[in-house]
């Protein structure tokens, strides 16, 4: 299949049409899944339906880890980090790419003016504001989707805040701070820092439960989950894993917590009700991202060390297919 020249979605028995030819989209899957290959420095497109890379654009900097797609699925935000390690030497990023998804190339550029080692996007379709996590700043940096205009910070009072998950109606955040080993409570609204939870010696990506009461962090040095009271802002409880977790996702119906073991090769399916592991699910090696389809359907697991892309079917726990991505393939976005 070609790369895309351009995208046209309709809703309802929806067709894509990628440039002379179409990929017909239908009730199941949905349109396109992005994937940032750190090895690469490049962004995959691909055809969910099929399960096949349709284009790899280029994000034009040194290393691109995630991405987010504005909510009219034109572009995606790749945030570029550096060529280090969290906490460790290397360049630090200063910038974040902006891709025109059907022109397949970077069209804009925001510039942080310093280096920041700028990492995670997020985009909030209910303020319209563009979120991106920037390490040296100590800071989630606010920016104006439409001008690209930096508005201003919010301090997470820790460094190394790494990831950042909104609740539900998008007025606290939370960062995971990889080093300290922390978890920042953030007012959105306010523009300030609520609080600084303890977790652990060092953790990693962060998910919150559909109803906003829980937010979930990996332990890095324990196989252990972290369950966060949103409304104490404390440690609840710890739910036990067979390996040392990473990224982590809540299925739409807000029943199992799905968490990466990378070095086991599996998904573990924590059933919320009981906070236990219910079974697991073998995928690739390495430590991703895990993205829920918004159909509530399927889940993608991006497995760096094998440079793919795990499809699990929500209802069979099963593994469907493996995609081929590329190298180090790392963050990933969904497309509507």
């Amino acid at each position: 299949m070609k790369i895309p020249v351009y995208v046209r979605v309709m809703m309802a028995g929806a067709v894509i049409a990628v440039g002379a030819g179409a990929a017909t989209v239908g009730d199941g899957h949905g349109a396109m899944l992005l994937v940032a290959n750190q090895g690469d420095h490049t962004l995959s497109l691909i055809d969910a339906v099929a399960g096949k890379e349709i284009a790899t654009v280029p994000v034009g900097g040194v290393t691109g880890h995630e991405v987010a797609v504005s909510p009219d699925g034109k572009l995606a935000y790749v945030p570029i980090y550096g060529d280090s390690g969290v906490g460790k030497p290397g360049s630090d990023g200063a910038s974040m790419s902006v891709i025109d998804l059907a022109a397949r190339k970077v069209v804009r550029t925001v510039d942080f003016g310093h280096g920041v080692r700028p990492h995670l996007p997020v985009y909030d379709s209910a303020t319209r504001k563009l979120y991106v996590t920037t390490e040296l700043d100590k800071a989630v940096t606010v920016i104006d989707p439409k001008t690209l205009k930096i508005e201003g910070q919010i301090p997470t009072g820790a460094e190394q805040s790494h990831m950042l998950v909104l609740s539900p109606d998008g007025k606290r955040g939370y960062t995971a701070n990889v080093g300290p080993g922390s978890v920042s409570v953030l007012d959105m609204v306010g523009g300030k820092t609520v609080a600084v939870i303890p977790v652990s010696d060092k953790v990693q990506r962060i998910s919150v439960s559909r109803d906003g009461r829980m937010v979930f962090t990996a332990d890095q040095v324990k196989p252990r989950m972290a369950v966060i009271d949103t409304a104490s802002n404390a440690v609840k409880s710890w739910i036990e894993l067979p390996g040392v977790g990473y990224g982590a996702a809540v299925t739409p119906d807000g029943r199992s917590l799905l968490v990466q073991m990378g070095a086991l090769k599996q998904v573990a399916v924590i059933e919320l009700t009981t906070m236990k592991v219910a079974r697991t699910i073998e995928v690739g090696g390495g430590t991703g991202e895990i993205l829920v389809n918004p159909n509530g359907r399927v889940a993608y697991v991006s497995c760096p060390t094998d440079g793919t892309v795990a499809e699990i079917d929500l209802g069979s726990w099963k593994l469907l297919k493996t995609i081929k991505a590329g190298h180090k393939a790392d963050g990933m976005a969904w497309v509507k």
